[in-house]
C-alpha cells in the first residue's frame, strides 16, 4: 500500500486519509520505517474502509457543491430581506449579516452583532427560517438563553416551539 510520510514533533504515529484520496502517515522524527510499514499493515482494513468512504464523498460532492451554491443564492435574496423586516420589528440593529455552508448550525450571533446564516436553512419551511432569524436578532438584546431571552423571541414569535420543531 502506498503512503506518504510527515514527520513532526509528535510523540505517535497517526493516519490520515486526505480529501485526495491519500494515505498519509504522521510519524515522529526518528522512528523506524520498519515501525511505519508495521503500523500501516495493522491499520489495513481501517484505511481501506476509510478510502472508500472518501472516494464515495468525493462523487457526491460535484452535485452537492451546486445544490449548496443554489441554496446560497436563495439565501442571499431571501435572507436580508427578511432580517431587515424583523429587525424593524423587533427594534434591533445586526451590524452584518453573512450566509456561510455551516452544517451544524442554522445561524449564530456575535457579542459584535454580527449575524451568519447557514445556506442549508433554505430547505426548510418559511415559518422555520422566520424562527431562526428572529431567534439570532433577539440575540442582539440577550446574547444568551435566558428567560428574558425566550420572552423576546416568544413576542415576535409566539409559536416559536412548533416552528423550532421544524428544523429537527
Amino acid at each position: 500500500m502506498e503512503y506518504r510520510i510527515i514527520y513532526s514533533s509528535r510523540r505517535t504515529l497517526a493516519i490520515q486519509i486526505t480529501k485526495a484520496c491519500e494515505v498519509v502517515v504522521r510519524a515522529p522524527r526518528g522512528i523506524s520505517r520498519e515501525k511505519i510499514d508495521a503500523f500501516v499493515k495493522k491499520s489495513e482494513a481501517w484505511i481501506l474502509k476509510h478510502l472508500e468512504i472518501q472516494k464515495s464523498r468525493r462523487e457526491t460532492k460535484p452535485e452537492l457543491k451546486a445544490e449548496l451554491e443554489a441554496l446560497k443564492q436563495r439565501a442571499l435574496l431571501i435572507l436580508p430581506q427578511r432580517v431587515e423586516y424583523f429587525s424593524r420589528l423587533m427594534g434591533v440593529s445586526p451590524s452584518s449579516v453573512s450566509i456561510n455552508r455551516a452544517k451544524t448550525r442554522f445561524g449564530s450571533c456575535s457579542s459584535k452583532g454580527r449575524i451568519n446564516f447557514s445556506c442549508r436553512l433554505m430547505q426548510y419551511p418559511d415559518e422555520a427560517i422566520d424562527y431562526v432569524i428572529i431567534h439570532e436578532l433577539a440575540h442582539l438584546k440577550h446574547l444568551n438563553h435566558s428567560k428574558e431571552f425566550w420572552a423576546f423571541v416568544e413576542r415576535f414569535c409566539p409559536d416559536y416551539k412548533a416552528r423550532k420543531g421544524l428544523l429537527k
